[in-house]
């Protein structure tokens, strides 16, 4: 992922880690948020347009009598909520990235871990919901709008991100052979794997909607 540099790059920490020094929030917070105020208003602008190109009417694609085939599915209701999205794919990676702070208060790490998450959530959100302003394929229940999956866009974006950030932590690729690491470092991605699994058992989307989905949600 592009933003996975927020997270290693020293140049944003002008503080030597062999110091042993703690960059935390009362001490080095303030100073942080300026500099990278910029950065923060893009994310503000990204939210905008995310919520204007929720509000706008989509492409309205015709739907002739041969094509109802694969659009006659019953309604179901969501195996996973739609309010439970921000829960596990921003809110759980918020609150590991929290943790490691509380252990090793470098808010540094805290400041661009939040960012690059919310960078990723946030594009991959405007460029699926682009994509569903243009295309406008129906639902397998011809409900609404399709292609690609929001859900699954958001789990593999936030979900992804989180596995990346963990695999630095923890040194899963120091070369030591610890396949546990491995195993640590799939079960956010097979989290994300399963929500797509449920978006087509549930007839809310097409396999090939949430496999776009799937690759839009790990391009950030």
């Amino acid at each position: 992922m592009v933003f996975v540099h927020f997270i290693t790059n020293k140049q944003f920490r002008p503080y030597e880690d062999e110091l042993g020094c703690q960059h935390t929030i009362k001490s080095h917070g303030a100073q942080l948020a300026r500099n990278h105020k910029h950065d923060w208003l893009i994310l503000i602008l990204l939210v905008v347009i995310d919520i204007i190109l929720n509000i706008i009417d989509p492409f309205y694609r015709f739907v002739g009598q041969g094509m109802m085939e694969d659009l006659r599915y019953p309604m179901k209701e969501n195996t996973v909520p739609v309010w439970a999205v921000p829960i596990y794919a921003v809110l759980l990676p918020i609150f590991i990235f929290v943790l490691y702070y509380l252990r090793r208060k470098d808010v540094y790490d805290l400041h661009h871990s939040i960012l690059g998450l919310l960078f990723a959530v946030l594009i991959t959100g405007v460029l699926t919901d682009s994509i569903k302003d243009a295309v406008g394929r129906p639902r397998p229940d011809f409900f609404w709008r399709c292609f690609p999956d929001g859900q699954d866009v958001w789990s593999f974006a936030g979900l992804g991100f989180l596995a990346l950030y963990l695999s630095g932590k923890i040194k899963c690729f120091d070369r030591r052979g610890h396949v546990a690491k491995l195993c640590i470092l799939f079960l956010p991605i097979l989290a994300a794997c399963l929500v797509g699994v449920s978006r087509v058992d549930d007839y809310w989307h097409h396999w090939q909607d949430v496999f776009a989905g799937g690759l839009l949600g790990t391009l950030p």
